[in-house]
């Protein structure tokens, strides 16, 4: 079963919906590949709040996770892990030739032993990660690296994926799952497959305080304020909002129309 549900013996657990993980390792296998997080609370370097609901989470530590996967490895999966800083799962993989340890992001369908490449000459199985003009055309692909100076950036997140709609000798033209289409280079390297956990959008916290551990902090609505607090605030009865940011700034979202980035073909 991949969904838990618990026994409503407290209102917030009627609508707690988990994802079921007992498949999933519960103590890091890669001790190396794993360091302390200090959390920011939504603070730079002054110690000024610049992203507001943020502070009070429960501690993580960081995986450092193998994004570009550019070099000639054969490995084998050794295990499944939950990842507290990413909604995917992640998967430690160990090197046969080089004799070592390191964490991917796990796709769909991955099992432990599963054999994973990596390489110009891998062939194009889940898990694997090549070239793009290694590639069949219609291929469901994640962790795509942007350039080929960069390591993997588009399709990292948990259920997300792009198809390799076409590709020629001097680019490739991939889209995203949000239905967007953007060139890319045929030697940029990406991974085979969707990436893992596709049903955590299905899951309910049931409750404010699993937020909290989240570390999520309330909002407050800019209707409910008085107003000095916020320019929504104050009036007689309920009202609606001006659209307007706590600042008094425009804060209706808009696509621009001229776009910075060339490759990009058809936005979402």
């Amino acid at each position: 079963m991949k969904f838990k549900t618990k026994k409503p013996i407290t209102p917030s657990q009627r609508h707690l919906i988990q994802l079921n993980i007992k498949h999933l390792e519960k103590k890091p296998l890669i001790k190396k590949k794993i360091k302390g997080l200090t959390q920011s609370s939504g603070r730079n370097n002054q110690g000024k709040i610049t992203v507001r609901h943020k502070g009070g989470g429960h501690k993580r530590k960081y995986r450092y996770l193998d994004f570009s996967r550019t070099n000639t490895s054969v490995g084998i999966t050794t295990s499944l892990e939950y990842d507290p800083n990413r909604n995917s799962n992640i998967a430690s993989i160990y090197d046969l030739s080089k004799n070592n340890f390191f964490y991917i992001l796990a796709p769909k369908n991955l099992k432990i032993g599963d054999i994973v490449k990596s390489g110009p000459n891998a062939e194009p199985k889940i898990g694997h990660s090549l070239p793009i003009s290694e590639i069949p055309v219609g291929s469901y692909i994640h962790n795509i690296s942007p350039t080929t100076s960069k390591p993997a950036q588009i399709s990292r997140s948990a259920g997300t994926f792009s198809i390799l709609k076409e590709k020629t000798l001097n680019y490739a033209k991939i889209e995203l799952s949000s239905g967007e289409q953007r060139f890319i280079s045929p030697k940029c390297y990406a991974t085979i497959g969707i990436v893992s956990n596709e049903l955590i959008f299905l899951t309910q916290l049931g409750k404010a305080g699993r937020s909290r551990w989240l570390n999520k902090r309330p909002t407050v609505r800019g209707v409910a304020m008085n107003p000095i607090d916020h320019p929504h605030g104050g009036g007689e009865g309920k009202k609606s909002g001006k659209g307007r940011s706590p600042w008094g700034k425009t804060a209706k979202k808009g696509i621009k129309k001229n776009s910075r980035n060339k490759l990009i073909i058809k936005k979402k």
